[in-house]
């Protein structure tokens, strides 16, 4: 399934066109460059996988804001293939699409979703955002978007079904409304509510197998928004509209949100109306600079720390069972005027001509990500997995349903991440888990090494794992068939 990438110089050259300067990718085996050093001998490295040849994933990227221009499809279009992420998460924006009453331009959306389905991308499309043509009908951002007269909100229904219509052979995941708790919005959890069961039946109506998260939450913890939200569509016996409630988790250190006052909380709300409504985060990502505002502001990123919290919050949304996604595929140019601002959570470097600049660390990290974790490794519940260190610990154990092999993600989670890459040998034991060849990889670099055998033993089904070099980023001990072909 990972096929051995030895080390060679190759640098492809995509899609470049007249707003893409310097536009390329990387597919050496050392195209991350960290000063980490691992006393293993190095075996080889993960090979990506586009998306061609990933059957299926629960992992997303964000590809947000096309439809208000604060980025530019064609100018990063190319780079989502070799990324190998499954999922695309766009918004519909009613507004561009209807600049005319009754008169729908779809060229701009038909573009999008027709690549994605060319290059095996499975379209997730939120419903989202008003359209100030009609008296009431909301603006086009987080600040007073709502609908507000019956005209708007009938041509909000006309809206979704022509969409729905359009795209039900193409798009199969859909979403609401986005983040309507936002302090911006103020949307209360009832009207919420109505407003998604409405555009959740017309959906259903044109296309009864589609999959619907309802909320967008912008919050991880509160409970009493949820609760109220649920409260309304239980009442209405329509909670089979939902396959998923999402939320937006912007926490630091990214391990932060699986407490019982956030994540896990809000799967207990859940879990008090529906055992089948699932938890999904629809939107997370960091800075890869200090930005002055939005979330995780105010904090000296770096390429490196970018990297650090997109795998993490991935792998933990994964090691909690939540389908997951990254905020955003290229920095995104919030030009309003005086108030113009460049958001760098891309895993691309943009600027303010919207231009595709080059891949970051994070692009990379994710691409090792993607490349191991598909819908072929299931979480393994049964595992047990033990760090002998008084640090901080996150570790899951996977098993591949296919090969019936095993492997376990593992880093230093008890601090936000830094520029270190000094790393911690620590004494790693695995319960009720098979090895038989086990390999180190680091997923930031993609590098995968020989563990010796002296450095580990097997009693049963127990594993012990002397002197794992551990640090505030994610690791594999894996069987080496997994990695490497």
């Amino acid at each position: 399934m990972y096929l051995i990438k030895k080390s060679f110089a190759l640098i492809a050259c995509i899609g470049i066109s007249s707003f893409c300067r310097g536009q390329f990718i990387d597919t050496s085996a050392d195209r991350v460059k960290t000063p980490l050093t691992i006393s293993y001998k190095k075996i080889g490295a993960l090979q990506p996988r586009s998306t061609k040849e990933i059957r299926s994933s629960r992992i997303t990227v964000g590809c947000e804001t096309l439809d208000r221009d604060h980025t530019v499809w064609d100018n990063y279009k190319a780079y989502l293939p070799p990324l190998g992420v499954k999922k695309i998460r766009l918004q519909a924006g009613w507004a561009k699409t209807e600049k005319v009453k009754g008169v729908y331009d779809w060229k701009w959306m038909d573009e999008i979703i027709d690549y994605a389905v060319a290059h095996k991308l499975e379209p997730w499309v939120e419903t989202s955002y008003g359209n100030p043509i009609y008296e009431g009908g909301g603006g086009i951002n987080l600040l007073n978007s709502l609908m507000t007269t019956p005209e708007a909100y009938a041509a909000w229904d006309r809206w979704v079904e022509a969409l729905v219509t359009r795209y039900k052979d193409r798009v199969k995941e859909w979403e609401i409304w986005n983040e309507p708790d936002h302090p911006g919005q103020k949307i209360s959890p009832e009207i919420t509510a109505e407003l998604n069961i409405r555009t959740a039946e017309i959906i259903k109506r044109i296309q009864p197998e589609a999959k619907i998260a309802g909320l967008a939450f912008a919050s991880n913890s509160n409970q009493e928004y949820l609760d109220r939200f649920l409260k309304v569509i239980a009442d209405q016996k329509k909670l089979d509209l939902f396959t998923w409630i999402s939320y937006h988790s912007y926490t630091m250190p990214p391990e932060a949100a699986y407490t019982e006052n956030r994540v896990l909380g809000l799967r207990k709300v859940i879990n008090n109306y529906s055992k089948n409504i699932k938890l999904r985060q629809g939107e997370n990502g960091a800075p890869s600079t200090y930005i002055p505002s939005f979330a995780l502001d105010k904090y000296y990123w770096t390429e490196y720390t970018q990297a650090k919290y997109d795998m993490r919050r991935l792998l933990g949304d994964l090691g909690h069972d939540i389908e997951t996604s990254v905020f955003t595929i290229i920095d995104i140019y919030y030009n309003w005027g005086d108030r113009a601002v460049l958001n760098t959570k891309g895993l691309i470097q943009s600027d303010i001509t919207m231009a595709a600049i080059r891949p970051k660390v994070a692009y990379y990290a994710v691409q090792n990500l993607a490349s191991v974790f598909d819908n072929s490794l299931t979480l393994d519940k049964d595992s047990r997995i033990a760090a002998a260190t008084d640090e901080s610990v996150s570790a899951f154990g996977y098993l591949d349903k296919n090969a019936q092999k095993q492997l376990i993600t593992i880093w230093l989670d008890g601090k936000n991440p830094t520029n270190s890459f000094k790393t911690t040998p620590v004494k790693v034991t695995a319960d009720n888990m098979q090895f038989t060849s086990p390999v180190y990889v680091d997923l930031m670099t993609g590098h995968i090494y020989e563990i010796p055998k002296a450095d580990w033993s097997k009693n049963g089904s127990s594993y012990t794992f002397n002197s794992v070099p551990l640090y505030d980023s994610p690791v594999l001990i894996a069987e080496k068939a997994l990695v490497m072909k």
